[in-house]
C-alpha cells in the first residue's frame, strides 16, 4: 500500500480531545488505502517544563541525559495516540526512535538523522498494522543513547521519514491552516499561498517564518519530499493548506512570494579591525567555535590599514559574540579599539524566486523604506531574497509597507 506521513504538533495534540481529533483524521488516511506512518510531537508546554526540571535539577546538566528526559514528551503522545487509534479499531502502534530505529549523530540535544532503516516498520505494515505512530524529535545515538534534534525536530523526523519510506507525501499538520505571504498578525492583507517552492520556503523559514522548522525544509528540499502544511483544526479536504513543492509544479508565481521578519536581531561592530588577509577568516572561526550564528556581513571600506566589521546575529547570542572576541584580543589574535552591539534592530526580508528573472525588486523595496521614513542599517542579498536590518520599532511598518508595494493581497 501507498505510505503517507503525517505530523501533528505540540497544539495538534494538546488535549485527549485534540489526541482524538488527530486520530479521526489518520482514520480517514487509512479508510483511503494508505498505511500511515504518523508523527506527533509532546502535548503542547510540556517540552518547556521538562527543560525547565533539568535546568533547575543541574544546571550544568549532562546533554545525555538531558536527552533522555526532554525525549519523554513525545513518547507519552506516542503511546496515547496508539490507544486512540486502538480504541478506533484501527491497527496501531507507538515506536520510540530507539526501536524504529532513527540513527542519528552524538551531538546530544542537536543531533542530525543518519539513517532510518524502513525494515521494522514495513514488517509490521505487512503484518496488518496500519498505523505506526512514531515519537518525533528523537533517535539514537551509534554509543545506543537517547538523543534529541533541536527543538522543532518533528518537522525534521517526519520529513526524514517520508524520504525513507519513499511517502506519497508528508503532511504537517499545525495551529495554522498554511504558508501566508506574511504574519496575518502583522498584516491584515496577509493571503495563504496554495502552493510555495522550496527554495522560498526555506528561505522564509530562515529567515524568522515560524511554520517549519528548516532543517526540514532542506531535507524536503533534497529527497523531493512533497510537503503540505495545513491546521489540524480546519476542515478537511484534498486541497486545504499549502504545498511545498518543486519549482516546476508551479505554474505561476508573484514576483515576491512573501516577506519575513525576525525581531530578535542584533547588529554587532567591531571597530578597526586591521585590514589584513586573513582577518575575517580569523574573526568568524572564533565567532563559530563560540556557537554563535551570523548571519548579515558588511565590512566597510579600509583607512589607513583599518576597517570595521560588521555582522548580524540573534540576540540572545551577543553575550557569546562579545566574549569570544574579547578571548581573541587577549590572545593577540586579533586587535580592535572597540565593539558596539546594537540590541534594537528587527530583520526584515522579501523572498521569491521570480526575483531571478525580474530586475528592480531592491530598487523598489529601498525606495518604499525611504518613503516611510526608515533608515537601513545593513543590507544582503542572493538570488531569491534581499534582508535588510532596520530599527526594531519601524518593523511592523516596513512589512506591512512592503506587502502592500509588491501586492502580495493578489494571486499571480
Amino acid at each position: 500500500m501507498p505510505v503517507l506521513v503525517m505530523k501533528f504538533g505540540g497544539t495538534s495534540v494538546a488535549t485527549l480531545d485534540r489526541i482524538r481529533r488527530a486520530a479521526k483524521r489518520v482514520g480517514v488516511e487509512v479508510a483511503k488505502g494508505y498505511d500511515v506512518i504518523v508523527i506527533v510531537s509532546a502535548m503542547s508546554g510540556k517540552t518547556n517544563e521538562l527543560v525547565g526540571w533539568v535546568n533547575e535539577t543541574s544546571p550544568m546538566y549532562d546533554a545525555r541525559e538531558y536527552d533522555a528526559v526532554v525525549s519523554s514528551g513525545e513518547n507519552v503522545t506516542a503511546g496515547l495516540m496508539a490507544l486512540t487509534l486502538q480504541e478506533m479499531d484501527v491497527p496501531a502502534r507507538s515506536w520510540q526512535g530507539w526501536q524504529v530505529p532513527v540513527k542519528t549523530t552524538s551531538a546530544h540535544s542537536s543531533a542530525r538523522i543518519e539513517e532510518i532503516p524502513s525494515d521494522n516498520i514495513m514488517a509490521k505494515f505487512q503484518q496488518g498494522m496500519r498505523v505506526a505512530v512514531v515519537a518525533g524529535f528523537q533517535g539514537v545515538s551509534p554509543e545506543g543513547r537517547i538523543t534529541t534534534l533541536g527543538r522543532g525536530g518533528s518537522d525534521t523526523t517526519a520529513v526524514a521519514f517520508a524520504a525513507a519510506f519513499n511517502a506519497e507525501r508528508c503532511d504537517i499538520y499545525t495551529d495554522v491552516d498554511g504558508v501566508y505571504t506574511t504574519d496575518p498578525r502583522v498584516s491584515a492583507k496577509a493571503r495563504k499561498l496554495d502552493k510555495i517552492a522550496f527554495e522560498e520556503m526555506l528561505e522564509l523559514a530562515s529567515l524568522g517564518a515560524k511554520v517549519l522548522q528548516t532543517r526540514s525544509v532542506e531535507l524536503a528540499m533534497r529527497y523531493k519530499v512533497k510537503l503540505r502544511v495545513l491546521s489540524s483544526f480546519e476542515e478537511q479536504s484534498d486541497t486545504a493548506g499549502t504545498l511545498v513543492c518543486d519549482e516546476e509544479e508551479i505554474m505561476e508565481s508573484n514576483v515576491v512570494a512573501g516577506v519575513a521578519f525576525s525581531r530578535d536581531e542584533a547588529k554587532m561592530t567591531l571597530v578597526s579591525v586591521a585590514d589584513r588577509p586573513g582577518i575575517a577568516a580569523t574573526i568568524f572561526t572564533a565567532l563559530s567555535e563560540a556557537g554563535v550564528n551570523v548571519d548579515m556581513i558588511v565590512q566597510n571600506i579600509a583607512e589607513e590599514g583599518r576597517t570595521d566589521m560588521t555582522w548580524s546575529c540573534p540576540n540572545d547570542q551577543v553575550k557569546r559574540a562579545e566574549k569570544a572576541m574579547e578571548e581573541a584580543k587577549q590572545s593577540g589574535v586579533i586587535n580592535f579599539d572597540e565593539m558596539i552591539a546594537d540590541l534594537d534592530v528587527a530583520k526584515v526580508s522579501v523572498v521569491g524566486i521570480g526575483m531571478r528573472s525580474h530586475t528592480g525588486v531592491a530598487a523598489k523595496m529601498f525606495r518604499v523604506l525611504s518613503n516611510e521614513g526608515i533608515n537601513i542599517k545593513v543590507i544582503t542579498t542572493s538570488e531569491i531574497k534581499i534582508s535588510v536590518l532596520i530599527d526594531r520599532k519601524y518593523m511592523e511598518l516596513a512589512v506591512q509597507a512592503l506587502h502592500d508595494a509588491f501586492e502580495l493581497e493578489k494571486a499571480a
